[in-house]
């Protein structure tokens, strides 16, 4: 094989595995995102029930704020009479942790069919929008569901200290100085887009700093194979 030949095929593999390296690091996730079994314990009008349910929370970035949609897998609670179309108006908070606290309104549209007596009353997919107040790594997870229906008003509470279904590493506007509490939900625009995990930018940055060490790196073994070999031919 001649020197000549050899230097290209040291350049490709180097170029090669810089580029691999680089997707690598661009593909590690923003966000981590997790369905959690919840044991709700509901007071309705006619006594206490209960019910599990696997929360699911997923986030959309919309400019400086996220939006946030939490779906039930299974319905909670139930009704002694049958509860026609648009009879339910569901609402929730999710709790914010790690860097940040407070929590967030979620709402979203009545039922849109009618649901049957003693039946688990499904929730609609409820969405609101989160803000950053501080930078780092935030927690979100299922708190208080309200359900209205005929009049009457059903709350159901976390009994088994649920663990997070979303963790989103976020920067806060003006180096998030402030405080947490409480966001406003977005109401019934849950629908139309498929969710995502977080911001692309900070893992688009991520990787091309990957690439360029490595580029670098390559850069270094080609000087030195092309040293050694200058030295091979002066002997």
């Amino acid at each position: 094989m001649s020197y000549r030949t050899y230097q290209k095929r040291t350049a490709v593999l180097a170029l090669g595995a810089a580029l691999a390296g680089s997707a690598v690091l661009m593909a590690a996730p923003a966000a981590q995102a997790a369905v959690v079994n919840v044991n709700y314990q509901c007071k309705t009008p006619i006594g206490d029930k209960s019910a599990v349910s696997p929360i699911d929370i997923k986030s959309v970035k919309n400019g400086s704020a996220y939006k946030l949609t939490m779906s039930w897998q299974k319905g909670v609670s139930s009704s002694p009479v049958e509860l026609g179309k648009g009879a339910v108006n569901p609402s929730a908070v999710i709790k914010v942790g790690g860097a940040d606290g407070g929590t967030v309104s979620v709402s979203g549209p009545a039922n849109a069919a009618a649901i049957p007596a003693n039946t688990p009353i499904k929730i609609s997919d409820l969405s609101g929008t989160y803000t950053p107040r501080k930078s780092g790594s935030v927690t979100f997870t299922a708190g208080v569901l309200t359900i209205k229906a005929l009049g009457t008003t059903t709350t159901c509470t976390p009994s088994n200290s649920p663990k997070p279904s979303l963790t989103l590493d976020v920067t806060a506007a003006g180096g998030g100085s402030g405080s947490g509490g409480t966001q406003s939900g977005s109401g019934a625009d849950s629908g139309g887009q498929l969710p995502q995990t977080g911001p692309e930018d900070s893992a688009i940055a991520l990787g091309t700093l990957g690439g360029t060490v490595l580029l670098a790196g390559a850069a270094g073994t080609l000087w030195l194979t092309r040293r050694n070999q200058h030295r091979a031919v002066r002997r």
